[in-house]
């Protein structure tokens, strides 16, 4: 079978979902399937990834995935957006028992921006920083034409870069990471804190009216289009920290493209994009006259390709 037709099954875990694909090595995905996340530990996740990678049409030779956490030699170390992940977990021993196929791991934000450089909005560009807006905040590199992970997997971590010192808690423990004001979870949070406090908004009885068990990206867009205070504040805010946060990348690593999916960018697209370019600028000291800022070309498929082809060229490799 032609490297071209030989299947491999994409797995990209999130804090909210994971989704799954059957991805050929000219990067199309064949098939699909998803389910809510799981919440209590890391077994419970093995299990849905092992079913839902069993019902795709067909036998991967290889599996990939991606996992919202620093991930290092087949070990997940620290996974702040996952309930029940408290010590390090080996989550290539964990899968490999459950499927007949060999399985590679990867950071979910460095898978995604693998799926974008090899069949995406990145594609053929040398230096991009891709920020991934979801759950939480994640960051991934390439650099001088190379995926860049640093000396232990935990490079690009721009979601727990501090913008804000002594700010608000962030879900790793420290305080002022710009996942604390941009990550999904945060920002509801937040939103919580707020109605306690006496405000209003529709954010929560558009989750229940589209029956989510939380305000998802969908119900944030639709708060927005509603003209919602509350939530448009706190979009608001989010863009802000992200802007100082990206600039100061920028500054540190001089890329010629930023990319950014996740749910809201899908939501929203390039608009929400433009809003982070421009709250950014102020941050850069001299950026490339090159530098673009665009949304995610993929969508959803993004994390699902990125994995896969993390783990053909690890059959590859042998």
């Amino acid at each position: 079978m032609s490297a071209s037709r030989t299947l491999v099954a994409g797995v990209d875990v999130g804090g909210t979902n994971i989704q799954v694909g059957m991805v050929s090595g000219d990067h199309e995905v064949h098939d699909r399937g998803k389910v809510p996340t799981p919440t209590s530990g890391p077994d419970a996740v093995f299990d849905a990834v092992a079913e839902l990678v069993a019902d795709l049409d067909g036998d991967p030779v290889a599996v990939g995935v991606g996992i919202p956490g620093v991930v290092h030699a087949g070990q997940v170390l620290t996974v702040p957006n996952l309930a029940g992940w408290d010590a390090d977990v080996d989550l290539v021993g964990g899968l490999t028992s459950r499927l007949d196929a060999p399985v590679t791991l990867g950071n979910d934000a460095n898978v995604g921006l693998l799926g974008e450089w090899v069949a995406g909005a990145a594609r053929g560009a040398r230096d991009v920083l891709g920020l991934w807006l979801g759950t939480g905040v994640g960051g991934a590199l390439v650099l001088d034409g190379r995926p860049y992970e640093g000396s232990r997997g935990s490079s690009g971590e721009i979601g727990h870069v501090q913008v804000q010192p002594g700010g608000a808690m962030c879900g790793c423990g420290r305080r002022g990471c710009v996942e604390a004001y941009a990550g999904r979870r945060m920002m509801a949070g937040a939103a919580h804190a707020l109605v306690g406090a006496g405000r209003e908004t529709r954010l929560f009885a558009i989750q229940d009216e589209e029956d989510r068990p939380r305000p998802t990206s969908s119900v944030w867009a639709r708060a927005l289009d509603e003209g919602d205070e509350m939530a448009t504040q706190l979009v608001d805010s989010a863009v802000e920290h992200l802007g100082v946060a990206v600039g100061s990348a920028v500054n540190l690593l001089d890329v010629e493209l930023v990319v950014v999916g996740g749910g809201l960018p899908e939501k929203l697209g390039q608009d929400l994009v433009d809003r982070i370019a421009a709250a950014a600028g102020p941050w850069m000291l001299r950026p490339s006259p090159e530098l673009r800022f665009v949304v995610s070309s993929l969508g959803d498929d993004a994390g699902v390709v990125g994995a896969a082809a993390l783990a053909r060229a690890a059959v590859i490799a042998g």
